[in-house]
């Protein structure tokens, strides 16, 4: 196995899912000036294109990351973005314990910023409208492992609608919490639907630094959340898969 299989989740002739390390931010900027674009080249596996990223996750964020493997398909997608043909979930690990056990938190969110501290989200009732769905999976030495599910995508909606909608920070969030360490926050599955064709579904495994935090079998009692098998990336992926989109250009 060449050593960018091991990330891929999900791959036909339009779509790649990848199992992002937490660490790498998806595209490039004045604070990260390494990021996954630089190795995109590697997830070609016999296109002539590297894929596009079609959405983003934050770079201290774990798991399934969407990549497009043509300008169609990348239009496709983000068309499916856009008309909420899309279901994400994402596992975190909170500092405290929600009074409930699940929930809906409706928080519209804006974008702010000050020379000192930078920009964030904040919530702000003229905001963009924020829904995010949420369950508490497992409690462990006072803190919630939770599903968050997010139905709109704005940029950094869970982490405010954990720290400002439930009142308890991700574990590690360096922004809108206050505890050190990792950010213990994982993108854990992707689905989106597709006319005709079976949808592209994925889902990550747990990553190194929830093992590490000793959660490695918080999801035994979810079989419905298991990690995908890993896809046969070579079997369906070669110029037969797909010659009217994968390989134009």
């Amino acid at each position: 196995m060449a050593v960018w299989d091991k990330y891929v989740l999900f791959i036909d002739g339009e779509a790649i899912v990848i199992d992002k390390p937490a660490g790498l931010a998806v595209h490039p900027g004045s604070r990260t000036p390494e990021s996954l674009e630089d190795y995109l080249k590697h997830f070609r596996f016999g296109f002539k294109r590297a894929p596009l990223p079609v959405h983003r996750l934050d770079r201290d964020t774990s798991g399934c990351l969407l990549l497009a493997r043509n300008p169609k398909a990348h239009k496709r997608f983000q068309r499916a973005f856009e008309n909420k043909q899309v279901t994400k979930t994402y596992l975190a690990v909170l500092d405290g314990v929600p009074e409930e056990a699940e929930g809906a938190i409706d928080m519209p969110l804006a974008k702010i910023s000050s020379e000192a501290e930078g920009w964030r989200m904040v919530a702000d009732p003229g905001g963009r409208p924020s829904l995010t769905r949420w369950r508490t999976l497992a409690v462990r030495g006072g803190r919630a492992i939770v599903l968050f599910s997010p139905e709109t995508g704005r940029t950094h909606q869970i982490r405010v609608h954990a720290a400002d909608g439930l009142g308890i920070p991700i574990s590690g969030d360096p922004v809108y919490g206050g505890s050190n360490g990792p950010m213990l926050l994982h993108a854990l599955s992707i689905r989106v639907d597709r006319d005709g064709k079976p949808p592209v579904a994925a889902t990550a495994p747990l990553p190194p630094t929830f093992v590490g935090a000793g959660l490695g079998d918080v999801l035994d009692g979810e079989p419905a959340l298991a990690a995908s098998p890993l896809p046969p990336i070579f079997a369906d992926t070669g110029p037969s898969a797909d010659p009217g989109d994968g390989l134009d250009g």
